[in-house]
């Protein structure tokens, strides 16, 4: 019998931070954050999550931060969501 199983990411998920200001450029609003959820599989279908990566972006100089990267009141406009 051959099984078929891995990992593979999910949807992601797009949210704009409205109340968050980029640490780089200090602009306001222009953050968004894309949380992507990683799925163990068997037989490409989704059986359960193992983990979920959190990417930011600023939209005004381009900056990307990595979710070690996050500010305060980036983990706090997240986790309030």
């Amino acid at each position: 019998m051959i099984l078929f199983f891995g990992t593979r990411p999910g949807k992601t998920k797009t949210e704009v931070l409205h109340k968050v200001s980029c640490p780089y450029c200090q602009k306001l609003g222009t953050l968004k954050a894309h949380t992507t959820p990683n799925y163990f599989h068997l037989f490409w279908i989704p059986i359960f999550k193992i983990s979920t990566s959190n990417i930011a972006e600023c939209s005004h100089c381009r900056t990307t931060y990595l979710q070690i990267e996050f500010a305060e009141e980036m983990k706090r406009a997240l986790t309030n969501k």
